[in-house]
């Protein structure tokens, strides 16, 4: 039996429950959201497994789940990335956010999601039990997918995709500065 970490409103355990027991009586708990991008800029997206609790077939980020009581939510984290899609990069906790939203089968996801970020190029190897299906998409592409099939994607990737957009703006814009920089410095 999978336990997940009760939580109150700043991220401080109160206690665990059986997961799916959480998702009944949607409580609190902690969770976490990974995005991945490649050198182009692109995000990873997976489309869920169709036969999970919810939400099959859906497509997200590249992984998201819960942390096991007593175990660190980053190494949660790059532990959930490895068994979802066989590999592991470094990640970069970027921001929090709550949400709750109820799904038709009577369960209710009420989490404090940590996003992490992180770079990948490398062979991805999916798990046919959490992974449908993956692919590399712009955040242009991503963005306006959003807004054409909204019903295409999972509730919790609406909210986070916006936060993890304006990061991404911001990163890659100091990237690019950064560049340019040490550019204008060499020729100097």
């Amino acid at each position: 039996m999978e336990h997940v970490i009760l939580v109150n409103d700043k991220d401080e355990a109160i206690g665990e429950m059986e997961k799916m027991e959480a998702h009944e009586k949607a409580l609190l708990h902690r969770a976490f959201s990974v995005f991945i991008f490649n050198k182009k800029g692109e995000m990873l997206l997976q489309q869920r497994a169709l036969k999970k609790y919810h939400s099959g077939g859906l497509w997200t980020n590249a992984c998201c789940s819960h942390p096991k009581p007593n175990e660190d939510t980053s190494a949660s984290a790059l532990r959930r990335l490895r068994e979802e899609l066989g590999f592991e990069t470094d990640l970069s906790k970027i921001f929090e956010f709550t949400y709750q939203a109820s799904f038709p089968n009577g369960l209710t996801e009420n989490e404090f999601d940590h996003v992490f970020v992180g770079t990948y190029n490398g062979r991805i190897e999916p798990n046919p039990e959490e992974v449908n299906d993956y692919c590399f998409k712009t955040m242009e592409d991503i963005a306006a997918s959003l807004q054409s099939h909204p019903h295409k994607y999972t509730v919790w990737f609406h909210i986070a995709f916006g936060k993890v957009h304006d990061w991404w703006k911001q990163h890659v814009t100091s990237l690019a500065a950064s560049a340019v920089e040490n550019i204008v410095t060499k020729q100097s």
